[in-house]
């Protein structure tokens, strides 16, 4: 009996000896046989099962091998093939790989060989497949329309990188620490042509000068004390994909020199070596200093500025968005509370006052942890003040705003209602479409209760 996890193989040959030969052989419980004798039934066989791997013999009568290659290809799928050939045609096998099949073998059949081709095939299958998930995965998460910002002034920002996201054009992200500019630069990468090649970063601030250099253009062996292998830098790494330089306005000025040659001629040099090595780079930069000023100070390189700031983006800060705090602390309290397996669904109308009231100094940042804590402290389903962090409350005052009951008792559950909507329209401000969708309704909803609870 045929194991149910089992791997299913498609065996296509006209000879019925060969076959029952390597079915008696590979049946069991790691793989489940399926026959056909010839390769006019292949197509046919796919739309009716699953089948992870095809064994194709090159000579059959009315489709041969090659041809069934073909309209594989021409279908578009995507499943290893191993072709069987005779020793004497192993050249039509080589063309068999050319056209897209895995790899062959030779009668008479060396069966533990071909059990290792298998086993290679479907490995190197698995690793495809895993790494096309990895993909969808990441345009899932970094897409311009997965991050959230629907602020007018976001949305502006959005319409921009959309724009220049095909492009090869050099990026310089600005705004401030925990505004979220490496989450635009990898979603820059994973939007762009570039997205199938690396995306690699780098934190300049974090680095001494000498290792930054190191870092970026790589070293050969010998160049300096410790360097007892050759090593390959962040620009040779990200070749045919996007390089990432975050805090780029703490980097020295002779390594700025280097970055400026590499923008200019496409080429770099390893440290201690003398070869010209090509590279094939979008530069994608980023700081929360102002770089601008630093020019004028002579602290970074004019042309090195002009040359990154191609296409310039600055990322506002929180305080100067706050349409979007609603939808971030729900985004948030989603992934924590799925993170800590608790069942908390909602924020309480006074917790996000505070949220809605506070400056936000450390930006997002600063609310992912600020929501990340209120999950871990939450005993119940719904997010209180009592669970936000003390620096939400100004000193000496209650820890509801003024603008909404300090307290839920002998309110009934239609006097919060209309207190939530009327805060919400005033965060808001009175923009309906907005308040409906912090609120969780549809429009019409939130217009028949502003009626039913005269707000108009």
């Amino acid at each position: 009996m045929t194991a149910p996890n089992a791997i299913t193989i498609l065996l296509a040959d006209d000879d019925k000896a060969h076959r029952t030969m390597l079915k008696a052989n590979l049946s069991g419980a790691a793989f489940n046989i399926l026959e056909v004798d010839d390769g006019d039934q292949v197509l046919a066989t796919l739309a009716d099962h699953d089948i992870d791997l095809i064994l194709l013999d090159l000579k059959m009568e009315r489709m041969d091998g090659l041809a069934t290659l073909s309209a594989l290809d021409a279908a578009g799928v995507r499943v290893p093939v191993i072709v069987i050939t005779a020793f004497s045609s192993v050249e039509s096998a080589v063309v068999a790989m050319k056209r897209g099949a895995f790899d062959y073998v030779t009668k008479p059949i060396d069966m533990d060989e071909l059990q290792l081709i298998i086993a290679r095939a479907l490995h190197v299958e698995k690793l495809e497949q895993e790494n096309i998930h990895l993909k969808e995965r990441l345009l899932e998460n970094f897409s311009f329309a997965n991050i959230i910002g629907s602020s007018k002034v976001m949305q502006e920002m959005f319409a921009t990188l959309s724009m220049v996201a095909p492009t090869d054009a050099t990026v310089l992200i600005g705004g401030e620490s925990g505004t979220g500019k490496e989450l635009i630069a990898n979603a820059l990468h994973q939007t762009s042509s570039r997205k199938d090649g690396p995306f690699i970063k780098v934190n300049c601030a974090a680095l001494h000068e000498n290792l930054l250099e190191s870092e970026l253009f790589g070293h050969e062996k010998g160049a300096f004390t410790g360097a007892t292998e050759q090593r390959k830098g962040r620009f040779e790494l990200a070749h045919r994909g996007t390089l990432f330089l975050d805090e780029i306005g703490d980097m020295t000025v002779p390594t700025q020199a280097k970055i400026l040659r590499v923008l200019q001629e496409g080429e770099i040099e390893r440290l201690g070596g003398s070869k010209t090595i090509k590279v094939d780079v979008r530069l994608v930069a980023a700081s929360h200093r102002d770089l601008e000023a630093m020019v004028e100070q002579g602290e970074f390189r004019q042309d090195l500025f002009f040359r990154l700031s191609v296409v310039p983006i600055i990322l506002p800060p929180l305080r100067e968005r706050g349409s979007d705090i609603p939808e971030l602390a729900r985004y948030f309290l989603k992934r924590y509370a799925q993170k800590n397996k608790k069942d908390i669904r909602t924020i309480h109308p006074q917790a996000l006052n505070l949220l809605m009231h506070h400056d936000w100094p450390g930006n997002i940042r600063e609310l992912e942890n600020c929501m990340e804590r209120a999950v871990i402290l939450c005993q119940g389903e719904q997010i209180t003040p009592a669970e936000l962090p003390p620096q939400l409350t100004p000193h000496g005052q209650n820890p509801a705003d003024s603008t909404l009951p300090a307290t839920t008792s002998g309110l009934t559950l239609r006097d919060m209602e209309r207190e939530m909507i009327r805060v919400t329209l005033e965060e808001t401000a009175g923009n309906k479409s907005q308040a409906a969708k912090n609120l969780g309704i549809a429009r019409q909803t939130l217009l028949n209760k502003i009626k039913e609870y005269g707000l108009e």
